[in-house]
């Protein structure tokens, strides 16, 4: 056997290795905590990341995850900077491997972490793309409501904007989701949690007759438990709803990039602005710290700043 041939067989050995201490990670995060098979993917994503490095540009063949240390950790965040990576998404991979070897020394493979004295790069304060309410209302009122598709896909809208719901709840609810008698849909979010969100008059209006007119006429004696479904019979999914949104934008005339995730951040902003409390529009949004709310403050402060220049007598 040729010395390439034996790298070729090291290479490929220890990818395999590397593979089944991921494997058994990921089935750990499932099994403990119920991730969503995209948050999964991603952890892969990041631990694969580092092996294929570890194995084909450092030409390390005898190196398991398990065995890797701090330089080493190091090394690799020097190399995805070089790469042009973006900070946010260093940050990201820091807390994919922080989680990994936490895991790790739980399980004793290890006998320290070597991640746990890693400094995370500093990123800057982004504010996240919102959308006016005029826009808002330009982009609801696209659709053509005198067909099944057009009325679908107004409602979808109402509903998505009415909720904040992230696209991938939308798309997810089935029938049992909603209770229009109660104005509510019972929204099942990131790891399984589940939460109720208000639907509001405007949107239940919607719904109702989605129900009960338009739904059975796409469907045409399909069957099909997914609230929002397709002439096919199947429940629409997540990229058909990002380019039906590209569509009505287009034709709503609003030129900056518009993503399902823009009306959560729409939804969120008009809240506060229109005086929630922060808190409510955390258990709205459905996350689990408030930290991750408190990005929406900066539109809290533009109110209280006009509130202020227009009641305050030094104003």
């Amino acid at each position: 056997m040729t010395t390439k041939e034996q790298s070729k067989q090291k290479h490929e050995l220890l990818a395999q290795k590397h593979e089944q201490e991921i494997k058994r990670f990921l089935d750990a995060l499932w099994l403990e905590d119920g991730l969503s098979q995209q948050t999964l993917a991603a952890y892969r994503r990041d631990l694969q990341g580092l092996s294929q490095w570890l194995i084909i540009i450092k030409k390390k063949y005898d190196l398991a995850l398990n065995q890797i240390e701090q330089d080493i950790l190091y090394e690799y965040m020097s190399h995805r900077v070089q790469t042009g990576v973006k900070t946010r998404s260093i940050v990201r991979w820091l807390s994919t491997i922080r989680r990994f070897f936490r895991w790790l020394l739980r399980e004793k493979m290890i006998l320290s972490d070597p991640s746990a004295l890693l400094e995370s790069p500093k990123i800057g304060f982004a504010l996240p793309q919102s959308m006016t309410e005029k826009d808002v209302e330009d982009l609801l009122n696209a659709p053509e409501t005198n067909n099944l598709i057009g009325y679908r896909d107004r409602t979808m809208l109402e509903l998505l904007y009415a909720t904040g719901l992230r696209v991938s709840e939308l798309v997810g609810m089935d029938l049992f989701s909603v209770s229009l008698n109660q104005g509510i849909v019972r929204v099942l979010g990131k790891g399984n949690k589940e939460r109720l969100v208000p639907i509001g008059e405007e949107a239940s209006n919607w719904v109702e007759k989605y129900l009960t007119i338009i739904r059975p006429d796409i469907l045409n004696g399909k069957i099909s438990d997914k609230l929002f479904v397709t002439k096919r019979g199947s429940g629409m999914t997540r990229q058909a709803f990002w380019y039906i949104i590209k569509k009505y934008a287009r034709q709503s005339g609003i030129s900056e990039k518009l993503s399902p995730h823009v009306l959560r951040h729409a939804f969120a902003s008009h809240l506060l602005n229109h005086g929630a409390d922060l808190r409510v529009v955390q258990l709205l949004l459905g996350h689990s710290d408030l930290s991750t709310t408190q990005i929406y403050t900066h539109i809290a402060k533009q109110r209280l700043q006009s509130l202020h220049a227009q009641h305050h007598p030094r104003g």
